[in-house]
């Protein structure tokens, strides 16, 4: 069996890595941007770090900031009409995996408009047509959705998130400098870079995980594991070491997929508007103690690439052990809450959450087999 990757065109990494936005637009062509983003990035002068290279060039560009955390149905409805009414030949999209995500989804739709009603890009969308070229500046160390071929929206009718992959909606030109994050809070760094490491276990243990991006994987939760702490406390070196190490945990799991932890979080942000980022954190280290018997040698991996020492010599039950505990000193490290009920969950949609999670497309992922009454004990355990 053929293993297949897909990656950016062109990525540009560390500091100063925005000055080449300009070069991109002006190489490629590109007569009119559409800047997808927020209004807490505009509101902050996040999103004016790049206007103001356009303004300096002379790019024409529109903004559109209606992006929200966990995008909705109508919001990328709404940035599709402002994309055919700018007339826009190129997107930017600014932020972290909400804008990036929008911008993927409204692509799409403008290059293959019989998908214009959203809610069938679920799934693996037969779309024909790449979508309008992205460029994707990254502003959190967490979601990779610069480097992912998936985007996730919100059925608020339907209060459910669905996945959507696609290999037609990877941003052309990913940038990822650690300047556009350094405005970020503490608790959205803890959480973002929570998010990476989950990104990369899942990847790492996944079914479809092969040696190319085990290598990647394992790489970046060194990374995560050694950075995430000093970029919560805002340091230059953490911020750089974070914006790579969830850069490259995306290049893994974006072609071979994830598993049970996100299943579980989509449902939570659907119902609750839960941060992506927090329902992952607080999920994994349940997720990985349901999955461990099922993980072979690799849990082994994890430990020693999260420093764990004298890895080698543990028995199998010590290595797992010694793994998971590793993620919960992490996360607690940061600030991570430890519980579902901490973070608003409440105990009589359990039942009704284990059936979303089942049905969500990273559950075929999961190194374990599981069903719906399954997900339900670990969202139990986890509560």
């Amino acid at each position: 069996m053929a293993n297949r990757m897909i990656l950016n065109e062109t990525a540009y990494h560390g500091k100063g890595a925005i000055s080449h936005i300009v070069p991109e637009i002006q190489r490629r062509g590109f007569k009119k941007v559409l800047v997808v983003t927020d209004s807490d990035l505009v509101k902050f002068n996040v999103a004016q770090k790049v206007t103001a290279l356009f303004d300096q060039a002379g790019i024409a560009y529109q903004v559109f900031d209606k992006v929200k955390a966990n995008p909705s149905v109508d919001i990328i409805k709404l940035g599709v009409e402002q994309f055919k009414q700018c007339q826009a030949d190129c997107l930017v999209a600014i932020g972290g995996g909400s804008p990036i995500d929008s911008a993927k989804a409204i692509g799409i739709i403008i290059n293959n408009p019989e998908f214009g009603d959203v809610l069938s890009l679920e799934g693996v969308a037969p779309t024909k047509r790449k979508c309008v070229p992205i460029i994707a500046v990254a502003t959190t160390a967490g979601t990779a959705a610069e480097v992912t071929i998936n985007y996730v929206i919100t059925d608020e009718e339907k209060k459910r998130k669905f996945v959507c992959v696609d290999v037609n909606d990877i941003p052309v030109v990913a940038i990822v400098d650690p300047d556009m994050m350094s405005s970020m809070p503490k608790g959205l760094t803890a959480a973002t870079g929570m998010d990476a490491l989950t990104h990369a276990i899942e990847g790492y243990i996944t079914k479809a995980a092969w040696e190319l991006t085990d290598a990647l994987h394992l790489k970046a939760i060194e990374l995560i594991s050694r950075s995430l702490r000093a970029a919560v406390e805002n340091d230059p070196k953490g911020r750089e070491d974070m914006a790579l190490g969830q850069y490259v945990a995306g290049m893994g799991f974006s072609n071979v997929g994830l598993g049970v932890v996100h299943s579980m979080a989509h449902p939570l942000s659907a119902y609750y508007d839960t941060p992506h980022g927090i329902a992952n954190a607080v999920l994994l280290p349940y997720v990985m103690e349901f999955n461990k018997d099922y993980t072979g040698e690799k849990y082994r991996e994890i430990a020693k690439a999260m420093g764990v020492k004298n890895a080698d010599e543990m028995s199998q039950a010590e290595y797992r052990r010694a793994a998971i505990d590793a993620v919960k000193c992490l996360a607690k490290g940061v600030g991570i809450p430890e519980k579902l009920s901490q973070i608003g969950v409440k105990e009589a949609d359990l039942s009704a959450l284990s059936v979303d999670a089942f049905n969500d497309v990273c559950t075929g992922g999961n190194s374990r087999d599981c069903s719906a009454e399954e997900i339900l004990e670990v969202y139990k355990t986890a509560f």
